[in-house]
């Protein structure tokens, strides 16, 4: 790591936990935080949000909004302790292995010092029963960095691009051209926020689900009313006409993990209640799914009626 980037990341974390509560805060008194001037805390704050490298690497569930002469940072992370299991630190300890073969020699140092006090804390640490059915990690793509990068370039120069697209339950590839008005990452993907002319609305685009991107030479204006914080909601992305919420029920079996990642508490039983935004009945019923008899939809009743139905198809009733 090179002097100038240990700088900023020095710079980043000092300034992410003051910053992080949602407020504005004027760009004087974050220079003067970090100290530092305006722009090169401008600098900072752009390279934090763009991250040029490995989309995986971005941290999900923090916003950046810029103004002219003043910043806001959104955040749940920084608003109570990090609580870390046993499993959870042995597997920052692989990822900084893992990291490590990547890196130059001049970085290794600074690796190891980090893996070393890694293990302190796990060696002091009591050991933890897995849960059941936990066997193996595996790391899931964000997508073709080349199609980030384009699209970035696209959303900056106001340019269309048309994309080969294919959805979650789609059995074919489309294609299709989009205005792209921002990208966004949560919940460990990226996302195109962007006017589908095909369907002459917004639509929400995941990098990992783009098969091609092709940039045109037709410009685009991104309407005043328009705002890629309007899209995001809790770490999720999503667009609907009317607000609509999908309630689910998780059991006590796999409730401290929910907790923890929506920021609520357990009820008296163990389980845990979360409310969902809502677009899309079909991510709705991908979701239920995934967590079997672990998790319960309690409302709306069209969604509950679906889940049922895929389960009949599923048994072959």
């Amino acid at each position: 790591m090179s002097t100038d980037a240990a700088l900023q990341l020095r710079r980043l974390l000092k300034l992410i936990p003051e910053l992080a509560d949602g407020e504005s805060h004027p760009l004087g008194r974050v220079a003067r935080l970090a100290g530092t001037d305006i722009s090169t805390v401008l600098t900072d704050l752009h390279s934090l949000a763009l991250r040029d490298g490995d989309p995986g690497g971005f941290v999900p569930g923090l916003q950046i909004y810029l103004e002219r002469e003043a910043v806001t940072l959104r955040s749940s992370h920084f608003k109570r302790p990090m609580r870390l299991t046993l499993h959870e630190l042995c597997a920052l300890e692989l990822g900084l292995a893992m990291l490590r073969a990547e890196r130059p020699p001049s970085e290794h140092a600074a690796i190891d010092q980090a893996r070393a006090r890694l293990r302190k804390a796990i060696a002091k640490l009591p050991a933890e029963e897995p849960p059941d059915g936990l066997r193996f990690a595996e790391l899931s793509s964000t997508g073709d960095a080349a199609h980030l990068a384009t699209l970035r370039g696209a959303a900056r120069d106001r340019r269309k691009v048309r994309l080969t697209y294919r959805s979650a339950d789609a059995d074919e590839s489309r294609r299709r051209v989009i205005c792209p008005y921002g990208l966004v990452a949560a919940s460990g993907a990226w996302y195109v926020v962007a006017h589908c002319d095909d369907r002459d609305a917004l639509r929400i685009f995941r990098l990992d689900r783009i098969e091609d991107v092709a940039l045109t030479s037709t410009a685009f204006d991104v309407p005043e009313s328009f705002s890629l914080e309007s899209v995001v909601d809790h770490d999720k992305v999503f667009a609907a006409e009317e607000a609509e919420s999908l309630r689910v029920r998780y059991s006590p079996r796999i409730a401290r993990w929910i907790a923890e990642r929506n920021g609520v508490k357990p009820a008296a039983d163990g389980s845990v209640t979360v409310e969902h935004p809502l677009a899309d009945v079909r991510w709705a019923v991908r979701h239920v799914l995934q967590y079997g008899p672990d998790a319960e939809v309690l409302a709306p009743v069209r969604v509950r009626a679906e889940v049922a139905r895929r389960l009949r198809g599923i048994g072959g009733e």
